[in-house]
């Protein structure tokens, strides 16, 4: 897929990818935006290195040409070799360096980029599904459930600068909060052993809820792709609807438990492939109460923290960018 496509520099071209579990974006980052934007799969190549050639290739930019790459990577960062949490690709940063002829190679959390991309984007790019007051000198939460559940942090700085936390939120216990919780947690534990919270939080998890809801009532399933599930959601299917429903409750509680860890009174944003697909079933939905809805004081902490979804097309590659521009001044 193509948008936006540009004519490249000769020299000087900085590449933003995000790279998740199913798709690696690719763009060119000009004018403090993403541009020549490319949607790859990442089945389709080897090692990542692969894909990036592939892209410029089709951009018609020469290798040489690029200076400088930011990658979001879904999984956690480290001094060491990447590895992906959800493909089968590796980076070695040297030698992804000297294949490519670059000179400044940052890989970022794929959730840093989204908390970076939350400290731009404008209200054109945000619709909020939970009124409240933001409170600015506080942090914010970023989550999103997709391949799998993201969870990050924007800290304020000083002089309206921002840090960012990169976490791996996604992999805490799973909450348990009624009977119906209980029975499904059950379920999952039989089949998995530990329950985390990514467990249900993410597209195969999705489905996952969706078996597990239909065996406890003794529903012939409809579906067996998460798409699927939506898909029956949407038109109408109880069953469907009532695992969509219980799926948004289950991210509302996840995030909650979040921001009472973070402090995050500076607001969530929700984003990742799946909440903006059904963008208006979640606005209906009963995540602005679960949310809050909890103990006396742990619920009143909550009570006034707004949460938007994040609309951008593509905030990951936004972020990205952003994350570049900040090492490069640093190193300027």
């Amino acid at each position: 897929m193509n948008e936006d496509p540009v004519a490249a520099p000769p020299t000087g071209v900085t590449l933003v990818g995000d790279i998740g579990g199913t798709n690696a974006r690719f763009a060119l980052w000009r004018d403090e935006r993403p541009q020549a934007v490319q949607v790859l799969a990442c089945a389709d190549y080897a090692r990542p290195e692969q894909a990036v050639l592939d892209y410029l290739q089709r951009t018609g930019v020469p290798v040489s040409a690029v200076s400088a790459v930011c990658l979001a990577c879904a999984g956690p960062v480290g001094a060491a070799d990447f590895r992906f949490t959800n493909n089968h690709w590796t980076i070695n940063r040297q030698a992804f360096c000297a294949e490519l002829g670059l000179r400044h190679l940052l890989l970022v959390n794929d959730f840093t980029t989204m908390a970076w991309a939350a400290s731009r984007l404008g209200p054109e790019h945000l619709v909020q599904v939970r009124p409240g007051i933001a409170q600015p000198d506080r942090a914010r939460l970023i989550i999103g459930p997709g391949t799998g559940l993201g969870v990050g942090a924007l800290l304020p700085l000083e002089a309206g600068r921002w840090a960012v936390l990169p976490c791996e939120g996604g992999h805490v216990d799973l909450p348990v909060t009624s009977e119906r919780d209980f029975l499904l947690w059950q379920a999952l534990r039989e089949r998995h052993g530990h329950v985390s919270a990514e467990r249900v939080l993410c597209g195969s998890g999705l489905q996952t809820l969706y078996e597990l809801s239909c065996a406890l009532d003794g529903t012939p399933p409809r579906a067996t792709r998460a798409e699927d599930v939506g898909a029956l959601a949407l038109a109408g299917d109880a069953q469907a609807d009532a695992v969509l429903e219980h799926f948004f409750h289950w991210l509302a509680r996840v995030a909650g438990n979040a921001v009472l860890t973070l402090g995050a009174l500076g607001g969530v944003y929700v984003t990742g492939g799946i909440v903006p697909r059904f963008l208006e079933r979640f606005q209906r939905s009963g995540f602005a109460e679960a949310f809050a809805a909890r103990g006396k004081t742990s619920g009143a902490y909550l009570a006034e923290v707004p949460v938007w979804v994040m609309t951008a097309e593509h905030p990951g590659l936004y972020g990205a960018g952003i994350a570049l521009e900040q090492a490069l001044a640093r190193h300027a």
